[in-house]
């Protein structure tokens, strides 16, 4: 007999965390989501959604990154990057869009990344 892959229903909550992570463009949070999300459904927790978003990253569905020390998550990026300076401290997102040159030094698939970048910003470089 063969193992059967265990099934997850769709709950309510379910349903309507899938259609609120859909509307995003871009990286969220937790915590943004909850507040979306408790306007209109005050009874979902900030728990189930961390379940939730903990089992779509498993399943692979979203990817999660470490950003100043959160977890940010994505249902579209496959990468997180940033360029931080420094002299002045600031942060800045890169946006990457040919990494050919790091898929000719792996070894198997890749499925997202997270680089952070420091050097000296424009502005520092120009003072």
């Amino acid at each position: 007999m063969k193992p059967q892959t265990p099934q997850t229903r769709l709950t309510t909550q379910k349903a309507i965390l899938e259609t609120e992570i859909a509307q995003f463009s871009s990286f969220f949070t937790a915590e943004e989501l909850h507040h979306k999300i408790k306007k209109e459904f005050p009874h979902l927790g900030i728990a189930t959604i961390y379940r939730y978003l903990k089992t779509l990253v498993h399943q692979n569905q979203i990817h999660s990154y470490q950003c100043e020390r959160r977890t940010i998550y994505s249902t579209n990026t496959k990468n997180h990057s940033h360029f931080l300076c420094e002299k002045c401290n600031t942060k800045s997102h890169l946006h990457l869009k040919n990494i050919d040159s790091l898929k000719q030094n792996l070894r198997g698939k890749m499925c997202h990344f997270q680089i952070d970048i420091t050097g000296i910003c424009e502005d520092c470089l120009g003072k």
